[in-house]
């Protein structure tokens, strides 16, 4: 009778538990901490032409601002309440863990470490990237294999370093690291001469690019030599919080892969597209699945546009840094952009 008791009374403190961590008003405690806030609160990168950078008004542009903003008008269907926190490559993390920040939005790559051992957990890929190098083109190289014995700059707490070991280990070849502690100094030091090359992810490569005083002369190598996923990051244990980053995200991807643009949503009311319907909330309850108003989606693309909206006129050929879509492309063009159904 005894061990039976125990045993009723073991099953009854698991269910109180199991309840208590489930239960809506913990698993919604961001979201309830930013409503009451009035405003979202987004860590960024430090000034990053194309990423995250005030223009000269002071107000913050980038793609990563523009993700920031598209949580925002989900949260609040108002894209502008949010402020913007710069963060480094060293403390990006522990401000996040801490509390300062509800999410981050900085050209961070996804890794297994990262995800399983920092208490965080990552929305889906809003960036495919990958390391690549850059030399001045008076040195006239051509491969990043013809750098062998090479000073390459680069900053610390990133995958850089491993990554360019793995690829100089594998092509038989040593280089020299020379790690400077902010991206200021990373970016003066190469182009003064005093690193053969520079390395991080080809975005940041042709961010740094376009800050030099004669951008013609430097040149990315062809080379990528590794994956790299950027994507936004929460606090791990509030599912709802990331359900609404994630979606956010889903919401600017699925929109241009139904044709669904800024100028245009209104008219998308009208939609007799099913999914379309429930994106935007005119039919069923998407939105209070989550906590959020049923027009969230429609707030985000009113406010923000679709991806490829933030895509041009933050990183596109139109804009100094110059990219091509390549693999963030939508999964019907030959890219890798793919947001799961809105059903």
């Amino acid at each position: 009778m005894k061990r039976m008791t125990t045993r009723m009374l073991l099953a009854g403190l698991a269910t109180a538990f199991l309840t208590s961590v489930t239960s809506p008003a913990s698993a919604q405690a961001t979201l309830d901490a930013v409503t009451k806030r009035g405003k979202l609160i987004c860590g960024v990168s430090q000034p990053t032409p194309g990423f995250a950078v005030p223009d000269s008004k002071g107000v913050m542009t980038g793609f990563d601002v523009d993700v920031c903003r598209a949580v925002a008008a989900a949260v609040y269907g108002a894209p502008d309440k949010v402020d913007f926190v710069p963060t480094n490559i060293n403390t990006r993390f522990q401000v996040l863990q801490s509390g300062e920040i509800d999410v981050l939005s900085r050209q961070t790559t996804m890794t297994f470490s990262r995800d399983n051992s920092l208490g965080l957990d990552f929305g889906p890929t809003v960036f495919y990237d990958g390391q690549g190098l850059m030399v001045p083109k008076q040195l006239k190289i051509e491969s990043a294999k013809d750098l062998a014995g090479a000073a390459i700059c680069i900053l610390p707490g990133t995958t850089t370093l491993q990554n360019l070991a793995d690829f100089f280990r594998a092509n038989n070849k040593k280089f020299e690291s020379v790690v400077f502690e902010n991206p200021d100094e990373n970016r003066n030091a190469f182009f003064s001469g005093r690193c053969d090359a520079t390395s991080s992810d080809r975005s940041d490569l042709a961010s740094i690019r376009a800050v030099a005083n004669n951008p013609a002369d430097f040149v990315v190598l062809p080379e990528t030599i590794s994956k790299e996923p950027l994507a936004p990051a929460v606090r791990q244990g509030d599912s709802n919080w990331r359900d609404i980053v994630s979606w956010a995200v889903y919401a600017l991807i699925a929109a241009e892969e139904k044709g669904i643009t800024k100028d245009n949503v209104d008219q998308q009311l009208t939609s007799q597209d099913p999914e379309i319907q429930r994106m935007l909330g005119v039919t069923g309850d998407l939105g209070k699945m989550i906590g959020l108003d049923n027009k969230w989606a429609y707030n985000i693309v009113k406010g923000v546009g679709n991806y490829s909206d933030v895509f041009e006129r933050n990183l596109g050929e139109e804009t100094p840094l110059g990219l091509t879509r390549g693999p963030n492309q939508q999964w019907t063009k030959g890219g890798l952009l793919y947001a799961p159904p809105f059903r």
